[in-house]
């Protein structure tokens, strides 16, 4: 029988980050202000945070997934703010967003500079992320943990560890007691090149963490699922969700959904043909489209993250805190 050779991951070199030169640091994050109002160049937009504060009312969830360059972007505390205040109900993403959270609840820095450390192999080859969130998953994984939860009681029972733990986005939502969920996939994150890693415990703990993610879904009718700059991860965990809660028949009918991107769509709300590249974009389908077909409207926004939530932020503070 044939037997495929295999690479020997004890063999890959690690190297502290102590000394790294991170692109994203605490003292570059985006700071709370005021912004420019896009009411003048997006039309739909103010239909899309009503559609939010009428969720959040009336008690009904609010739920984000994004992609790692969110928090790239330096855009922590308003996410951290965003659950502080109740404005979001569970956030999401993929595993690289929860790689660069950690780094900054420890390291107070993070995204490396790549192009350089691609060429010499060291590129994700970091000692302490990846023994530290590859135990914090397998202590999770033998204690019946979600990654999420896994990786933010690990910080809670390890305080010493992160000093910059405050600006962690997935420790926030722990200790306000919203699920913080990661969606991986074996090979894309560098915690996945540690030589600690076990694969079962990822899977597992990600595993959990698509249960506790169809959870909040399950209740999405009147509420409101946002999608930032995720053009496939995201897209493809919303989507399979909502058909299992559909499978069965917990609801989830009438939503709002509504995609963040900078891919000029144009008519997103018109079928594309598959000759045309913006078929094969997910997030037309996954998340405008398709789970707002029994009622509901979906929305795209051609917006930089730097741009739309701090004004998505500061309009919800607006309208949910007025004394009305």
């Amino acid at each position: 029988m044939f037997k495929p050779k295999k690479i020997d991951f004890s063999k890959n070199k690690t190297f502290t980050a102590a000394n790294r030169h991170n692109l994203v640091r605490i003292d570059n994050l985006m700071e709370i202000k005021k912004v420019e109002d896009l009411r003048n160049d997006y039309e739909e937009i103010e239909d899309f945070i009503r559609a939010i504060v009428e969720a959040r009312k009336n008690g009904k969830p609010v739920t984000m997934f994004y992609g790692a360059h969110v928090i790239k972007c330096g855009l922590s505390k308003y996410l951290i703010e965003m659950i502080k205040r109740g404005y979001v109900t569970h956030i999401a993403s993929n595993g690289a967003g929860s790689i660069h959270d950690f780094e900054l609840a420890y390291l107070g820095g993070t995204s490396e500079h790549v192009p350089t450390a691609i060429e010499d192999g060291s590129f994700g080859m970091w000692e302490e992320t990846g023994r530290w969130m590859n135990e914090a998953i397998q202590i999770g994984y033998k204690n019946g943990m979600g990654y999420g939860e896994s990786l933010a009681n690990y910080i809670h029972t390890n305080k010493e560890k992160f000093p910059y733990r405050e600006y962690c986005v997935f420790y926030n939502a722990y200790l306000n007691n919203i699920p913080a969920t990661y969606h991986i996939s074996i090979g894309t994150d560098i915690i996945h090149q540690h030589p600690t890693a076990d694969y079962a415990a990822l899977g597992y703990t990600s595993g959990e963490d698509f249960k506790i993610f169809c959870n909040s879904i399950k209740d999405l009718d009147g509420g409101v699922h946002m999608n930032f700059g995720s053009s496939v991860q995201g897209p493809e965990v919303f989507l399979k969700a909502l058909s299992i809660v559909r499978n069965q028949k917990l609801g989830a009918n009438k939503i709002t959904t509504a995609n963040f991107d900078l891919i000029p769509l144009g008519n997103y709300k018109k079928d594309v043909s598959k000759e045309h590249f913006h078929y094969y974009y997910r997030p037309r389908k996954n998340i405008i489209n398709r789970p707002t077909s029994l009622g509901g409207r979906g929305f795209y926004f051609e917006l930089n993250h730097m741009k739309s939530i701090p004004y998505i932020f500061n309009r919800l503070s607006e309208e949910l805190e007025s004394g009305e």
